[in-house]
């Protein structure tokens, strides 16, 4: 629970009001108000409106309910709260599969019917973009779904140790705070995860084996990475080198090619779906090269993590450079677009910021580029070399659509279009969404 700042506050006693008349978000105990839920916004918060007008976001909520709302944090402009009884429940709304819901800081979304999550993001997202982007999404726009469990292949869990010192359990964090909340099975989870958990990780965590620094219980996490045939790669930081290459590294196939990379850089956590997403981009490729915004000339794949993209693409092209900053990602990228893999005139994989390498070099062909940026999305430097580079085709994987839509709306004043638009819904029972933007000009 969010706390207010002191000043705010006459003190804590039980039903104590804050200045501006409402309880404190300090107090449990706070009266709840009754507030009709006017939509679903981005974080997936039901939207409603006090009595005084200020918006307040309701976590746990569905649009259309009649919710008893305790205000948890509160400022001039807005409110945030959370559901603690519905009145009139949403014909969408379900008893959570999980018995820590609302508890672990996971899989906010599971009192909505997994059938119907896509459904309310994209209306989301459709609202996100015509208020940052000032533009309409395409009519045919889709978000692509798959398993809504079992389906996640990575996590980062925190080891729970008994007095003895022996690893007893794994635990998530709590929602909103660094607290843990202990679990045995998790439903998103692979099965070979949960029983990869339950068994054999424990043990990697003896007595005494740890390095002293990280001996003290949430001191340490383990990354766990599932490659989709129920082999479990993982690494915890401190781990020695000779264990890192015996139990980190991993090797997913992908569309009939193996890509290397593992458990401490960043991966797909659903490889269930990821192969839709491979065949969009294949397909905005193909769509580039036939139609004469791109040519076969280059591929530039800036934030390329261990060269996903590039290592999929690199028969269409005569040259291929991957752009990352991790040194970890770098070394798989080596790999994985090798000589002996690619067949290829030219292949360069480059150990530098995006925007820096954009700035230093000039793209003066049609090149097709993708760009698969942080939550952060596009710097400023990133964004206005795009605009002044000879590039036509620009292919953008985003894991946030709303500074996906900040970006467009600058890249649209260059003169990009967005020719399609597609969502891929990564991580159900949760409102997190990756996009694709097939941008050309």
């Amino acid at each position: 629970m969010s706390k207010m700042p002191k000043k705010t506050l006459f003190s804590r006693k039980r039903d104590t009001l804050c200045k501006d008349g409402l309880y404190s978000p300090l107090h449990p105990h706070g009266a709840p108000v009754q507030l009709r839920i006017i939509k679903m916004v981005q974080g997936g918060d039901g939207m409603a409106r006090l009595p005084d007008g200020r918006v307040c976001f309701v976590q746990g909520a569905l649009p259309g309910e009649l919710c008893e709302v305790v205000l948890t944090f509160q400022k001039k402009d807005f409110t945030r709260g959370r559901v603690v009884r519905v009145v009139e429940p949403s014909p969408d709304r379900v008893v959570p599969k999980c018995p820590l819901y609302g508890k672990c800081g996971g899989c906010s979304l599971q009192h909505l019917d997994s059938q119907k999550q896509a459904e309310y993001m994209a209306q989301v997202e459709r609202e996100n973009f015509r208020r940052l982007a000032h533009a309409e999404l395409p009519e045919n726009f889709v978000i692509h779904t798959g398993n809504p469990w079992g389906y996640r292949n990575r996590a980062r869990v925190v080891p729970q140790f008994a007095r003895n010192g022996e690893c007893s359990g794994f635990a998530f964090r709590e929602q909103e705070s660094n607290a843990l909340i202990p679990f045995e099975n998790c439903p998103v989870l692979t099965p070979a995860l949960n029983a990869f958990l339950q068994g054999p990780a424990r043990k990697i965590f003896k007595s005494g084996s740890l390095p002293r620094r990280l001996a003290r219980p949430g001191d340490v996490s383990l990354n766990v990475f599932d490659n989709g045939k129920g082999e479990v790669s993982y690494y915890y930081r401190g781990m020695s080198h000779e264990e890192f290459g015996k139990n980190a590294v991993s090797i997913v196939e992908i569309e009939g090619r193996k890509i290397e990379s593992d458990a401490s850089v960043f991966f797909q956590s659903n490889l269930g779906l990821l192969p839709e997403l491979v065949q969009s981009v294949r397909r905005a490729v193909d769509e580039g090269l036939s139609n004469g915004n791109a040519c076969n000339d280059w591929l530039i794949d800036l934030f390329s993590g261990v060269g996903f993209f590039a290592a999929l693409l690199q028969d269409k092209f005569k040259r291929v450079t991957t752009v990352e900053r991790d040194d970890g990602c770098l070394k798989h990228a080596k790999r994985n677009l090798s000589a002996k893999n690619s067949g290829m005139a030219s292949v360069e994989n480059v150990s530098a910021p995006a925007e820096e390498w954009l700035a230093d070099h000039v793209v003066d062909i049609p090149a097709t580029l993708i760009v698969d940026p942080p939550r952060t999305g596009l710097p400023g430097e990133a964004l206005e070399a795009i605009v002044r580079s000879s590039v036509k085709r620009l292919i953008y994987v985003s894991c946030d659509p709303v500074t996906l839509s900040r970006d467009y709306a600058k890249l649209a004043t260059a003169g990009f279009g967005l020719e399609r638009a597609e969502g891929f819904a990564f991580y159900p029972q949760t409102p997190h969404m990756e996009m694709l933007f097939v941008l050309s000009r």
